[in-house]
């Protein structure tokens, strides 16, 4: 037996980040005890657990999945923590792990500092150099308005790259801790700060309407220990220097321009007496620009791989290379121009007629431009990242050597948890597209796209991919962070959710009409969805107020329009980019009535709040949920619906929604159902939807016994579908059905991503349905799941492996002509009901008689064939 996935709020070992309440988890495996007999927690202040400031004692309650201890660290302390599980066979195992505080609501001396040039040029260095005796420790508190590097005595501090990201600037500032121990020395020590734009001080949005701030800074903490003393050595005040950035432009969407020759050798360091530098300039930022300073909720943002590429020779005489995956990121380049020489190049996703094409990035200029000092050095952005497959070069030798290049992947930090693998190359190619997509978008925010003038929090995507997200990858801490900044936002919004989080300028100004059903409702969803994945109840807790305030937002907008019960008002993205709009098939807007969408989104984040009201114990807004959402249904009914069970709104997405969101009785269903499966038919089995309707049209087909339809969705090739994208090159999953056309062109460029994970949510399907691993939502953190797999007979095989909160299932099967073979693995402390598809009424599993339409498996490895049932 062993104990691995030891976190602290869901992150490993985490420095500096916000521990509020605290929460600690972990997993146990083992290949023979099945339950946890007790669990012992103990956290220490130091490494030997010699001085223990917590015990749990063992008991059989302590829940590996989000334990809450009764304790309240103290700031800019770092605390060890161990659990010791005893299981029911009597096997002991003990593991270890570590988090540190930040400065919790400590007052910052530091103050927050500028260029005296900031007005001229947003970018500068920034540095400081102290003496220093005898030390044990040392911790650099910092952040920036834009985006910083930090160095001591020369090196990086850090292997976080776009500090402090991207995040609710204007109601609150994350602050960063870094243990800087090893790169000081007794006597002199130089930090320094690289600071740029970023988000912060870059347009954005399409309209690039407006920045949170026009000044861009930093601030600064050292502080190290000696014995029992605690000192400040180095705060950022008017005697740090200030000196010339060799970034002369740069922006989230211009790219950067580098010169070389405006280096400043070893700037960082004590011996440097190179450069011009000026006193810095204190500085208060303006009302509305800047929030209070808050220790850390982001994970850690990181390079994760690298891509190397192949040169291509177009028709039109340019080199472009070609990395052979749509991602996002930056790239190192090893320069070889001569002293002087400015090279350049440009990024897109797409070729057109075999050469490089951009357009569909708007005004996003998405380029670098380096002039070089003569040394041959490997080259990076520092203060921007790109969404790119290829790259031009220009003012490059035409014998260039592809060795010079590498695409760096960069998004955030994130626990790979999910597999799936079939005997269809192209289910399996579409799998790790929606992957790709994720990996794109989720840097610090889970974004629409990584590449055009837009790059935002859009909450509709977020909200739909949810689900795909959290089997993908653990997404908890990521997931907080989020939830924070739409907590901060909301309350701009008086309970509504702005259409991004965290929101553009433009629309934080004018803050009326930008709170969408489906969108606004990831205030409702994302929190339970990360629930139910987490078992975090203190995280639900916290986001309880937010689902209760959009649910009051959602209730206001009825009351002041007659309190029918229904979201008849506002404007609305609805079924976004679906098909069926035939009467304008231009607009971006779908054909199914938006009032309709909102009405049910209505309900369904009421019903949602009831759910968190009832695993809260909150028994009062229990009822009062549980009262409206009945009265909205029954004004659903009434509205939408003849006393037979038709459907007024005649849409693909109309019933699925009302399907999936148990929007009807039980006497309608099976209407409802067949009108939606004719709807398909009539559609030459293809399917029609959009944002909305797309993420729920399988599972409502699978639902309602027509997996075999859902199945011929999920492999059709032809437009549109899934598989035409994968059939015409893509990488990534694409904005639109139709982003591309069958002959290799572009259909657009007005709002055109070929990187937009939002009809990936069809991989949650995949892992419920195909694999068939389903949570339940009384047992959340996968401590109880379902397996019911909907058993296709176009597939031979399938794999699947999820790394859960409770551990790690294995889901396998294969057929081989009539006779198939199923293979689980429940991890320690977990069970599983299982249903087995096409079985005799008789069978053994485990050794024992099982009803193979349901039946309990323990922890362990099982294994089971049999002939299909005809």
């Amino acid at each position: 037996m062993k104990i691995r996935k030891l976190k602290t709020n869901h992150l490993t070992n985490p420095v500096g980040n916000s521990i509020e309440p605290l929460t600690l988890s972990w997993v146990v495996d083992s290949d023979k005890a099945t339950k946890q007999k007790s669990a012992r927690v103990e956290i220490a202040s130091d490494a030997g657990f010699k001085n223990v400031v917590f015990d749990s004692g063992a008991k059989a309650g302590t829940d590996s999945l989000a334990y809450s201890p009764d304790f309240k660290p103290a700031k800019r302390t770092r605390y060890f923590w161990r659990v010791t599980v005893v299981a029911d066979n009597g096997e002991t195992a003990t593991a270890k792990a570590f988090f540190e505080t930040g400065k919790l609501d400590e007052r910052w001396k530091a103050k927050w500092v500028t260029s005296p040039s900031n007005t001229e040029n947003k970018h500068f260095l920034l540095k400081k150099t102290f003496t220093l005796d005898d030390f044990s420790e040392a911790r650099a508190y910092c952040s920036a308005l834009g985006i910083y590097e930090l160095e001591v005595n020369g090196k990086a501090a850090t292997e976080e790259v776009l500090l402090p990201g991207f995040h609710t600037y204007t109601l609150q500032m994350q602050a960063q801790t870094f243990d800087i121990t090893k790169l000081l020395h007794k006597g002199e020590n130089t930090i320094g700060f690289h600071v740029g734009p970023g988000w912060y001080n870059s347009q954005l949005g399409w309209a690039q309407a407006g920045k949170y701030g026009e000044t861009t800074a930093a601030i600064c903490e050292v502080r190290v220990k000696a014995g029992n003393s605690d000192k400040l050595v180095a705060s950022t005040d008017d005697t740090w220097v200030c000196g010339q950035s060799p970034v002369v432009k740069s922006g989230i969407y211009y790219g950067e321009d580098y010169d070389a020759r405006l280096e400043i050798p070893g700037w960082s360091t004590p011996e440097c007496a190179a450069g011009k530098w000026e006193r810095a300039v204190v500085f208060k930022p303006l009302k509305g620009t800047a929030g209070p300073l808050h220790d850390r909720f982001s994970p850690r943002i990181l390079r994760q791989e690298v891509l190397k590429p192949e040169i291509i020779h177009t028709p039109a005489g340019e080199t472009v290379l070609d990395f052979k995956q749509n991602m996002t990121g930056w790239f190192e380049i090893t320069n070889r121009a001569p002293a002087g020489k400015t090279w350049s190049i440009q990024v897109g996703e797409l070729m057109q007629q075999g050469n490089f094409y951009r357009e569909n990035l708007r005004k996003a200029e998405a380029q670098y431009t380096y002039t070089s000092n003569g040394e041959g050095v490997v080259v990076r952005p520092h203060f921007t990242f790109y969404g790119f497959r290829y790259m031009r070069l220009n003012d490059f030798p035409a014998d260039v050597d592809p060795a010079d290049f590498k695409a760096v992947v960069i998004h955030t930090e994130l626990d790979r948890t999910g597999y799936i693998k079939t005997s269809h190359s192209k289910v399996n190619k579409l799998f790790s597209n929606a992957l790709w997509g994720q990996k794109g978008n989720f840097l610090d925010v889970p974004t629409d796209c990584p590449q055009r003038d837009e790059r935002l929090g859009w909450t509709g995507d977020a909200q739909v991919f949810s689900g795909t997200a959290c089997f993908n990858m653990d997404c908890t801490a990521f997931y907080t962070k989020y939830l924070n900044d739409m907590m901060l936002e909301q309350k701009l919004y008086d309970g509504g959710v702005p259409y991004t989080v965290p929101a553009m300028m433009d629309w934080l100004r004018n803050l009326k009409g930008h709170s969408s059903c489906a969108w606004g409702d990831v205030a409702t969803v994302l929190p339970w969805t990360v629930y139910t994945y987490s078992s975090d109840k203190e995280l639900l807790r916290k986001q309880y107020p937010v689902m209760k305030e959009w649910v009051r937002y959602i209730k206001r907008q009825d009351d002041e329009n007659g309190g029918r019960r229904l979201w008849l008002t506002g404007s609305h993205f609805a079924d976004w980019l679906a098909l069926d709009n035939y009467k304008n098939p231009d607009s971006a807007h779908g054909g199914t009535d938006k009032f309709y969408v909102a009405s049910v989104y209505y309900a369904h984040s009421v019903g949602l709040t009831l759910k968190a009201a009832e695993a809260l114990g909150e028994k009062t807004d229990a009822a009062y949920y549980a009262k409206l959402l009945g009265e909205i249904k029954e004004a659903f009914l009434n509205e939408y619906f003849t006393p037979n069970g038709r459907c007024a709104i005649d849409t693909q997405t109309a019933h699925a929604l009302a399907l999936h969101m148990d929007m009807v009785p039980k006497n309608f269903r099976k209407r409802i159902v067949d009108t939606l499966v004719r709807k398909i038919k009539d559609n030459d089995m293809a399917l029609a939807t959009g944002f909305v309707g797309t993420p729920v049209l399988c599972r409502a087909l699978s639902e309602n016994g027509h997996s075999d339809l859902a199945y011929e969705l999920l492999l059709r090739e032809k437009f549109p579908s899934w598989l035409n994208e994968v059939n015409l090159g893509a990488t990534t999953i694409w904005e639109r059905w139709n982003s591309v056309l069958a002959d290799g062109t572009i259909s657009g460029t007005g709002m055109n991503s070929m990187n937009h994970y939002a009809y990936g949510s069809i991989v949650e399907w995949m892992y419920r349905n195909l694999c068939g691993l389903r949570p339940r939502e009384d047992a959340p953190g996968f401590r109880k799941v379902e397996i019911k797999p909907d058993f296709p007979r176009s597939f031979k095989n399938v794999e699947m492996k999820y790394d859960s909160p409770a551990g790690t299932y294995e889901i396998s099967w294969k057929l081989v002509k009539n006779r198939v073979e199923f293979n689980f693995t429940i991890p320690f402390n977990a069970e599983a009901k299982v249903t087995l598809p096409g079985a005799p009424k008789k069978l053994k599993v485990g050794g024992k008689d099982v009803n193979p339409s349901g039946f309990t498996l323990k922890s362990g490895q099982y294994k089971v064939a049999y002939t299909l049932a005809k």
